[in-house]
Order: C-alpha cells, then structure tokens, then sequence
C-alpha cells in the first residue's frame, strides 16, 4: 500500500487521503512528529474518500440540510439511506479531518446514530457487513473460547466461573452477552467500566449518572425477581451523551406456545404445495385446462401468502 500510495503521488492525483498528512495541511506544531498523522486502519476501504462527481461542499451542506429534514418523518428509511450515502466522503471529511466531539456530531448528523444507519456506515467504510460478520465470527470461535475462559486462572478466571456456569440458562443471545463479558475480563480489563447494570432506576438518575461516562454500554433489568431475562433497555454513552437507546437484542427468542401452530401451518402448506404441483403436472400431460384452473387459485393464494404473510 506504501508503493502504491507513492504511485499515485507521483502522478499528481487529488486524492484526500494522501493529502490529509502532507506537511503544509499540518500544524507547525506537529511537524516532525506523529502527532495527528492521520492513517486507515487495516479494514477501512474508504477511509477518505474524495466528493463525489460533480458534487461541491455547497451541494453536499444542501443534502446534509435536507436530510435534517428527512429524519423528522416517518417510514422515510430509503430517502435518509440516499442521503446519507451521497454524503458520505463530506461526513469522512469532517470526522478524519476536524475530529469533531460527538455533541457537534450529533447536531450536525442526527441520522447517523441509530443502528441501521450504523451498520450502513460500517459497510460504507469498509464494505463489510458489521453484524452479520461479528455474530457468525463470535458464534464460529465460542467453542474455543469456552475452552480459553475454563482455563483461565487468578482474579480474572474467579470473575469468569460463575458467568460460565450460568451459561446454559440462557438462550443464544444470551450466551453471546455472556462470552463477550468473559472476553472482557479475560484480557484484563474491568466489564463494569464498560458495561453497567441497572434494575428499576429513574431516567433522571440514569441521566445524571451518564453523565460521568466516557464511554458505557447501559442495560437496564425490570427488576430484581426477573433478573435473568432479556434487558428491556440497552444504551450507548459516549464522552457523557447518549448516542443510542432503546437497542434491540438482534436474536429473537421463540414465542412460548406457538409451536403446535407453526407445525400445523407447515403440514397445511406442505399438503397444498403437493396438491398444486399434482395438479400442474397433470394438467399438462392431459393437456386439459380444467386441472390448469384449479391450480391457478393456489398459485395466487401461495404467491399471496408469501408476500404478505412469510
């Protein structure tokens, strides 16, 4: 990549991301040392990307003006989505270049923090699907974790045992909530520095307790006597602000009692896709258009089915 990026500064190019650290972008302060060197990291693609074509600073501050507006209405995912994609390498600008505190940011970008245009932000970066990589990544290596936590001695494996014998009473999420607290702890650091718990506190107390925080996840319990169930409420804190609340756990746990009804749809669906297949076939070896008519008001009872319903 160093070979590469000299190529491209030989011939001339404007490319944001060699100029951001020549030296006359640089303060007199910081020449000579690596003082706000600013350098992608190993997985960010589009670290600075330059504007787009035929796109100004004036267009782009129009769109991120618009968007202000977009986010106050509702169902409007797909134009935010647009939006924010247009505006992406300003976005990069202003983060990589100015290091701007994530108040300011979130005046300025309001849409950007809730999770799906997180996610989309990841992948803008680095073109890799943010949580679908890390849950298939930590579900692949949990095995093997387990195995390291067992072994673990001192203060920190005194801190993990319990969390392991509790593991098998909880369903896949919360097994994951509990491998990644072990992770934590295993190398070294404090999970209460990074994850706090909460049960039946105020959100006034909340909030000023927030405050103090650098940077918390915030899991709020019901109660006491429903303890080992789903946190109702999970929030992110950054530099005292709350960036996100109301995250939702990403598995869905399986709704008691349906499932006598789920196999008996399955078996109804089953019998009726038999039925129409026996029907086409049938209908087109007689070629006879009366087995073809029965079959068509199945077809659209699937197609309906399908669209509306699964």
């Amino acid at each position: 990549m160093g070979n590469y990026r000299a190529k491209l500064r030989g011939r001339q190019l404007a490319i944001p991301e060699l100029e951001v650290n020549t030296l006359k972008r640089r303060c007199s302060s910081e020449e000579g040392s690596l003082k706000g060197f600013k350098r992608a990291k190993k997985a960010e693609v589009n670290y600075l990307p330059p504007l787009p074509f035929g796109e100004t600073e004036e267009t782009l501050e129009k769109e991120r003006l618009d968007l202000l507006k977009e986010i106050k209405k509702k169902n409007n995912e797909r134009a935010i989505n647009e939006k924010m994609e247009k505006s992406f390498a300003m976005r990069r600008t202003e983060v990589v270049k100015d290091c701007p505190a994530i108040q300011d940011l979130l005046e300025r970008w309001p849409s950007l923090f809730c999770e799906n245009q997180i996610k989309e932000e990841f992948k803008r970066i680095t073109t890799i699907h943010l949580e679908r990589t890390f849950l298939s990544r930590l579900d692949r290596y949990t095995t093997k974790l387990l195995e390291i936590f067992r072994r673990k001695g001192g203060t920190a494996g005194t801190k993990i045992k319990p969390m392991l014998d509790s593991l098998n009473e909880h369903h896949v999420d919360g097994r994951r909530d509990i491998i990644i607290r072990c992770l934590v702890e295993y190398l070294g650091e404090s999970g209460e520095e990074l994850i706090k718990d909460y049960q039946d506190v105020s959100q006034e107390a909340l909030k000023e307790d927030c405050s103090n925080h650098m940077m918390k996840i915030i899991v709020i319990h019901p109660n006491v006597a429903q303890e080992n169930q789903d946190p109702v409420n999970v929030s992110v804190i950054i530099e005292g602000t709350e960036i996100l609340e109301d995250c939702g756990t990403y598995v869905l746990s399986y709704p008691n009692g349906r499932l006598d009804l789920d196999v008996r749809l399955l078996f109804l669906m089953a019998s009726l896709e038999v039925q129409r297949v026996h029907w086409g076939v049938k209908g087109n070896l007689q070629e006879s258009e009366s087995y073809t008519a029965s079959d068509l008001p199945l077809v659209i009872y699937l197609i309906i089915w399908q669209s509306y319903v699964l």
